[in-house]
């Protein structure tokens, strides 16, 4: 059974904050909660465009099929 467990990243490591007794060497799957996502800063006005467009480039080589479902808000805030 799935158990939420609060953890710390640190140096490429994961560090728990609740105790938890796992078997050395298990395997876990780990989904990140972040508060918010961070963009990155890119302070050089150069490479902010070159960044923004190879961002709309790869947006375009990528374009939603025409056939792809259509999700209402209920079914995107669908709790389960």
């Amino acid at each position: 059974m799935p158990q939420a467990l609060k953890a710390i990243y640190h140096s490429g490591t994961f560090i728990l904050q609740t105790a938890y007794d796992l078997p050395e060497g298990t395997e876990v799957e780990l989904f990140v909660k972040s508060p918010q996502i961070i963009p990155p800063k890119i302070t050089d006005i150069a490479a902010r465009q070159n960044f923004l467009r190879l961002l709309v480039e790869r947006m375009q080589q990528n374009p939603i099929p025409s056939n792809a479902p259509q999700f209402t808000r209920d079914m995107l805030h669908e709790r389960r």
